[in-house]
């Protein structure tokens, strides 16, 4: 058994190996058409977001937001739920946490918790609704979730500009957020580390939501593989007839997934408040909840490898941004890669059936050589 789940586990890697590797190579043919210069186009997109550290701060706030949204997508798709409400639980989080530090009269460190516990509870609470629907009136989660997500938009907009605008400023934003009150450096405090951490809090603003990012993961996998919850939610994914039948609550477990997801859209919406833009601004989120479900399935739904897809996808938009910045080419590219790769990755018959058909010619051959032979 651990030798068959060995070679479907490399299987599996060398799919999405190849899978990159012809996205990639799509991706310079396009710039040989496209581009006066397409080896500088493409070295700035391969290697820009490495190329000087505000660049590689920018790659990795990016990522740890995307890998939040992955873990997020990844546990309503373990229960084979097409949920895809994260856009709308990211930016209630985000709401929720600018409104705590902005407006409670706390000390920082009790001010910043805060933000973080009421941007989860938020974050599960926008989950609530279409969750309900779908556990016990079987409504479609894609329809109602989608649905919601423009809802959530257009209220974080409407008291955005109506309450919490800042007069002063001349765009639909918040006030800055003190320093004090956004998340503090990933790197400790100590002494030995004093100029290491200057220099990194100069050029980029990666935080310690990296920490808070490696903890979901790991509980995220603990969740899913080590709890009777998620044994059920599991289940409920891979056969929901079964699982009704061997008496599982299926109606809880669907609720649960939806909900329990919108805590770590939630934590993505803290980092993009008080790590990324330090004030509540329009289209905060961009779009970025329905990358979430693209990292999910590059990932093949494994919460211990949504990160390395989550860094792999942010390098790519990371290097999108330093090619468009320095060449002619437009970061649009890189959604025709992303697009060859995921469309590869989610073809899960294509080594299969090369392989089966690998097998039919050898069988044919080997049923001509004997008929030759006698």
């Amino acid at each position: 058994m651990k030798n068959i789940a060995r070679l479907k586990g490399f299987r599996e890697l060398l799919r999405i190996i190849i899978a990159i590797s012809i996205g990639l190579t799509l991706g310079f043919i396009i710039i040989l058409f496209v581009s006066h210069d397409p080896v500088e186009t493409y070295k700035a997109f391969l290697f820009g977001p490495l190329s000087q550290m505000n660049r590689i701060g920018d790659w990795l706030e990016e990522s740890l937001t995307l890998i939040l949204l992955g873990l997020a997508t990844c546990i309503v798709f373990n229960a084979s739920q097409w949920y895809i409400g994260t856009e709308g639980q990211i930016i209630s989080g985000a709401l929720a946490a600018g409104v705590v530090v902005l407006y409670i009269p706390l000390d920082p460190l009790p001010r910043i918790i805060l933000a973080f516990l009421a941007a989860m509870i938020a974050g599960f609470a926008w989950g609530i609704i279409p969750a309900l629907l779908k556990a016990y009136l079987n409504v479609n989660e894609l329809v109602t979730s989608l649905l919601l997500n423009t809802v959530a938009l257009r209220l974080f907009e409407l008291i955005l500009k109506y309450f919490i605008m800042d007069e002063n400023s001349r765009s639909v934003s918040s006030e800055r957020i003190p320093t004090e009150l956004r998340l503090p450096t990933f790197i400790p405090n100590l002494p030995f580390l004093k100029n290491i951490r200057e220099v990194w809090i100069q050029q980029t603003s990666v935080s310690i939501m990296a920490y808070v990012v490696i903890a979901a993961a790991i509980i995220t996998y603990f969740f899913l593989f080590k709890t009777e919850l998620g044994y059920e939610l599991r289940m409920v994914g891979s056969n929901i007839h079964f699982a009704e039948y061997g008496g599982i609550n299926v109606k809880r477990t669907i609720f649960l997934s939806m909900t329990i997801s919108g805590i770590f859209a939630g934590l993505a919406g803290v980092h993009l408040t008080l790590g990324i833009h330090n004030r509540l601004i329009l289209a905060m989120s961009s779009g970025l909840g329905f990358e979430g479900i693209n990292i999910a399935i590059l990932a093949g739904n494994n919460p211990l490898a949504i990160p390395i897809a989550g860094l792999l996808y942010g390098y790519l938009r990371a290097g999108a941004d330093v090619m468009e910045r320095s060449s002619d080419v437009s970061r649009e590219l890189v959604t025709i890669i992303q697009a060859v790769i995921l469309l590869l990755v989610t073809a899960e018959r294509l080594l299969p059936t090369i392989q089966e058909r690998i097998t039919d010619f050898r069988e044919k051959n080997h049923h001509y050589e004997g008929k030759g032979r006698s």
